[in-house]
């Protein structure tokens, strides 16, 4: 059996007062929550894809950009049968952090359609766990940010 691979770029993204940003979605007829970020598009690097997402998404730029972590381990899509998900994560400080539209709630989407929605929120790092996101991928990431006590420089 041949698969795809399904290259994913995501940042995290932590304010002033030490809060993570997150982002509730809803498409393909579910709703989840995961770190800002998406796909990879044909001929763009990985920091190049995360620089258009964080303007697509977030409508701001970013002003520095690190490595976090690479998925080492196997996990298939939950979205597509025979795709392999790879992840790759940023620590991302943006110019501008009051462009951010954000809500209190989880899932409270005021914009958006049937098929997709998708709003942001600020979360405290103090309250942060793995059960903040929906993916295998993202909770293990989570679980490096608590563990590794990953706050604002």
């Amino acid at each position: 059996m041949s698969g795809i691979f399904n290259v994913r770029v995501y940042a995290i993204i932590i304010n002033k007062a030490n809060e993570v940003l997150l982002t509730d979605e809803h498409r393909f007829g579910t709703s989840f929550t995961k770190f800002p970020g998406g796909g990879l598009e044909y001929g763009e690097g990985l920091k190049d894809g995360l620089i258009r997402e964080i303007r697509e998404e977030l409508n701001t730029e970013v002003c520095s950009m690190q490595h976090f972590y690479t998925t080492d381990f196997f996990q298939p899509s939950a979205f597509h049968e025979n795709q392999q998900i790879i992840s790759v994560y940023y620590r991302v400080n943006l110019n501008n952090y009051s462009h951010i539209q954000t809500q209190e709630e989880p899932f409270h989407f005021q914009q958006g359609t049937k098929e997709f929605a998708q709003e942001f929120r600020w979360k405290k790092i103090t309250e942060f766990s793995p059960n903040d996101v929906s993916f295998p991928i993202d909770k293990y990431v989570a679980n490096l940010i608590v563990k590794n006590n990953i706050h604002r420089p």
